[in-house]
């Protein structure tokens, strides 16, 4: 599957460098600026948006899960915004905000997938400073509409924590996306340990994207976009594991992290995980977690791009429903009914549906309801 992207240069300092389609945005956004550095209006979506209802109240809705590219970025790096597949393209402009009110989604939290974690120290300096700017500018040009994760090159774990807190303390980012792993190295590596510190002392969302298994690549080979549909799932659930196996969600016990894709396998199968060293001992490498591993996923948030009401449920029976968050993946059309399929899920209560839609990404977020 390919997104092709048309790039519109917008005014700098605004939305200047995103990926936008079709020419309507790139007037609107203009004259927006323009009012916006006359202090005579404020910028919003055009045409009418979807109000979502529960028991006859307005809920609004939040999705964490939303992606896109910076083309001016992309290029340091070597590729162009028109070649990327799967997730991680993005459309953000007239289509996206159409969408986003067709579908009932008041806010998304824009994210890029990373594909710096091996490009050396200076160039990937200039891509993340692209990227952040971009994308607080973008934000600001759309204040109801959008916040954003800021990127950090995780590879070299001292300059993601400036690049981390320089996003969220002066940029107004609301977090960190990152991959599932960096270059082949898992989170729970200590290298990434201040990392880790510092967002749990920012008491800022990490979010959790795949970028498939590449261990497995000649596997994934054939029919059926395995290296997505099962290398993506898989990717996070190994890091998860890691995370918990290796003691590095007792380490940072405040740490807040969300998983795109439910959380990928392992909240499928989460209790295999508690008996795994008891029917094999020999493996144990000698870390002693302080509680049994499916417990760890209740310290945890995750999307709900799960398909199915009954996956919906088994999701909310492992990790609770207040671990719950919308998640859609936009603009790769995997779920067009993300609101509705937690407005019609079976065997939840209104106020669980509502913490679902807005009231736990707004805590995560600092979005006001």
């Amino acid at each position: 599957m390919q997104v092709r992207s048309e790039v519109i240069q917008q005014p700098a300092g605004a939305s200047a460098g995103l990926v936008f389609t079709g020419c309507g945005l790139a007037a609107a956004a203009r004259q927006q600026a323009a009012a916006r550095k006359r202090g005579t209006a404020k910028p919003k979506a055009a045409g009418a948006r979807r109000e979502v209802k529960i028991g006859g109240r307005r809920v609004k809705t939040i999705d964490v899960h939303a992606h896109c590219v910076i083309p001016e970025a992309l290029a340091l790096l070597g590729t162009k915004a028109n070649e990327q597949r799967g997730p991680g393209i993005s459309e953000v402009g007239a289509r996206r905000l159409r969408e986003m009110d067709e579908q009932g989604i008041d806010v998304e939290a824009l994210s890029i997938n990373p594909q710096w974690y091996r490009a050396e120290r200076d160039l990937v300096t200039k891509v993340i400073e692209i990227q952040n700017e971009r994308l607080a500018g973008f934000c600001e040009t759309w204040p109801d509409r959008f916040v954003a994760f800021a990127s950090v090159a995780l590879q070299y774990p001292d300059l993601a924590v400036q690049q981390l807190v320089h996003g969220v303390k002066k940029l107004g980012l609301r977090g960190a996306a990152v991959g599932a792993s960096v270059a082949g190295r898992e989170f729970s590596d200590p290298m990434f340990h201040p990392f880790w510190a510092k967002a749990e002392e920012l008491g800022v969302l990490i979010f959790i994207h795949p970028q498939s298994t590449p261990q497995l690549e000649s596997r994934f080979k054939g029919n059926g976009w395995l290296a997505n549909t099962i290398g993506n799932p898989l990717d996070t659930t190994l890091a998860l594991s890691h995370l918990i196996f290796e003691g590095t969600l007792d380490r940072f016990p405040g740490l807040k992290i969300c998983s795109a894709h439910g959380g990928g396998f392992l909240p499928s199968y989460a209790p295999r995980s508690d008996n795994c060293l008891r029917v094999a001992p020999d493996m144990d490498t000698g870390v002693k977690l302080k509680k049994k591993p499916t417990e760890y996923l209740r310290q945890m948030y995750y999307d709900t791009l799960v398909f199915t009401n009954e996956a919906l449920r088994h999701l909310a029976a492992e990790v609770g429903s207040d671990r719950l968050v919308i998640g859609t993946d936009h603009p790769i059309p995997w779920q067009s009914e993300s609101v509705d399929h937690i407005l019609k899920a079976r065997g939840f209560t209104d106020k669980e549906k509502i913490a679902m839609l807005s009231g736990t990404a707004a805590k995560l977020l600092g979005i006001k309801l």
